[in-house]
């Protein structure tokens, strides 16, 4: 009886393994692709650490929302901050090389999640670091 299933359970492994791969490849690449993940929504930008931090900090000073903890272990810095409406909001910029930085944002809590404003707040950072200058530098 479980040989009847072998090839379902291949295929499917097939399917989840080769789904993920394109994934992975999309997002590395830099094209906007997003991985939504535990409540986190993360992209990867083709932009230096400096210049996405810079981004993410000035984005939530324009929108009103104060950082209430941050902590930097070198290679990935922890923002937790909260909407106007007391929804909080926890941004990871993290480095994956010298020019490229992966960006995470959860916004609610656990089981609470909202994607669609992770998803607002990747697109301003996105907008944002478009226009910031070659050198690195986000834009004031």
């Amino acid at each position: 009886m479980p040989r009847k299933f072998l090839p379902l359970i291949l295929w499917v492994c097939w399917w989840c393994a080769s789904g993920c791969a394109a994934l992975v490849v999309g997002a590395g690449a830099g094209t906007g692709a997003y991985t939504y993940v535990n409540g986190e929504l993360v992209r990867t930008y083709p932009a230096r650490y400096s210049a996405a931090m810079a981004v993410c900090t000035q984005l939530l000073q324009d929108l009103g929302m104060p950082v209430q903890e941050q902590d930097s272990d070198g290679a990935q810095t922890t923002i937790v901050t909260a909407r106007k409406d007391g929804t909080p909001v926890t941004i990871k910029v993290k480095i994956i090389g010298l020019d490229v930085t992966e960006v995470s944002v959860r916004t609610g809590v656990v089981g609470y999640w909202n994607k669609d404003l992770s998803a607002q707040f990747q697109e301003y950072i996105a907008e944002r670091l478009k226009a910031a200058p070659a050198g690195g530098a986000a834009p004031s």
